[in-house]
C-alpha cells in the first residue's frame, strides 16, 4: 500500500526575504543610482545633439565638462572660497549647537526662555537678514560665515536636545536608584543615547552650511580671488556663459554629495554598536 508524500509547507516569507536581500545588496546601492545617472546624462546629451539646442539655453554635458576642464583654475579657486566658508560655518554650528543643547537640557527655564528664539532664527529666511549682516560686519568672510552658521545651527540644537531627552526610563530609574549625579547621568546615559540623533543632525547641518554659504555669497557678491561659486554663477549669468554656470552648479552639487557621504560614513563608524548601523 503506497502512501502519498507529505507536502512540505512553503514559507510565505521566503520569497520576500530573498528579494529584500537582493535589493539591499551593497553593490546594488551603488550601481543603481550610477546607472540612473548615466542614463540621464546620455539622454541629455542625445537631446542636445539631436535637436541642436543652443548652448546659451541648455548646454550639453560634454560642453559642461569641457568648460569645467578649461576654467578649472578659476572654478577651483571659487570652490576653495566656498568650502572655507562652509567648513567654518559647519564647525561653529556644531560647537554652538551642542553647547546650547546641553544648556537647555540641564535647565528647563533657560530652554523655555530661549528656544523660541532659536526657532525664529530657523524660520526667518536668510536672504532677508543676510544684507543686514553684510552691512554690520565689514569683513565679508566673517559675515558670510555668520549667515551660513545661522542656517546650519537649528538641526544640531533640535536633534541633540531630542537625543539627550530620548533615554530609556528604566535606565534613568536605575541611575536615580544608584544616586548618580547630574554629570554622571549626562555623560554615561544621555550622551550615548543622543549620539544617533546628533549624527542625524550632522547630515542635515552639513548640507545646510553649504546652502547658507552659497546664499551668503549671492548677497555679498565678493569678487576677485576671494569670490566663491555663487559669484561665478552670477557672473556667468550676466555674461551668458551658461556652460560655466552649469559647471559651477555641478561643483556645488558634488560638494553637497561629498559632505553628506562623509557624514554618513562618520556616523556608521561611530555608531557600530547602535541598531541603526548594525544592518
Amino acid at each position: 500500500m503506497s502512501t502519498a508524500a507529505t507536502p512540505v509547507p512553503m514559507d510565505p516569507d521566503a520569497a520576500p526575504r530573498t528579494t529584500r536581500a537582493w535589493v539591499d545588496a551593497p553593490w546594488l546601492r551603488l550601481a543603481a543610482p550610477v546607472v540612473v545617472g548615466v542614463v540621464f546624462v546620455a539622454l541629455w546629451q542625445f537631446i542636445c545633439t539631436a535637436f541642436d539646442v543652443p548652448v546659451f539655453l541648455i548646454p550639453s554635458p560634454l560642453a559642461i565638462a569641457t568648460t569645467l576642464v578649461e576654467d578649472w583654475t578659476l572654478l577651483s579657486s571659487a570652490l576653495l572660497s566656498t568650502l572655507k566658508v562652509t567648513f567654518l560655518a559647519f564647525f561653529l554650528a556644531v560647537v554652538i549647537g551642542v553647547a546650547v543643547a546641553f544648556l537647555f537640557v540641564q535647565n528647563r527655564l533657560i530652554e523655555v526662555s530661549l528656544f523660541p528664539y532659536a526657532v525664529i532664527l530657523q524660520v526667518t529666511p536668510i536672504v532677508a537678514i543676510a544684507p543686514l549682516i553684510i552691512i554690520w560686519v565689514k569683513n565679508p568672510i566673517p559675515a558670510m560665515v555668520i549667515c551660513a552658521t545661522i542656517v546650519a545651527l537649528f538641526p544640531i540644537i533640535s536633534n541633540t536636545i531630542l537625543g539627550l531627552r530620548s533615554v530609556n526610563p528604566g535606565l534613568m530609574n536605575l541611575f536615580r536608584l544608584n544616586k548618580a549625579t547630574r554629570w554622571q547621568t549626562l555623560v554615561r546615559l544621555r550622551v550615548p543615547s543622543a549620539l544617533p540623533y546628533f549624527f542625524g543632525g550632522l547630515r542635515i547641518s552639513s548640507g545646510l552650511s553649504l546652502i547658507g554659504a552659497v546664499v551668503a555669497e549671492f548677497v555679498a557678491g565678493t569678487g576677485g580671488t576671494a569670490s566663491g561659486l555663487a559669484y561665478q554663477i552670477l557672473q556667468s549669468g550676466f555674461q551668458l556663459n551658461i556652460p560655466r554656470l552649469f559647471a559651477a552648479l555641478l561643483l556645488i552639487t558634488a560638494t553637497g554629495i561629498v559632505l553628506f557621504v562623509a557624514m554618513a560614513m562618520l556616523s556608521k563608524r561611530a555608531l557600530r554598536w547602535h541598531e541603526s548601523e548594525m544592518g
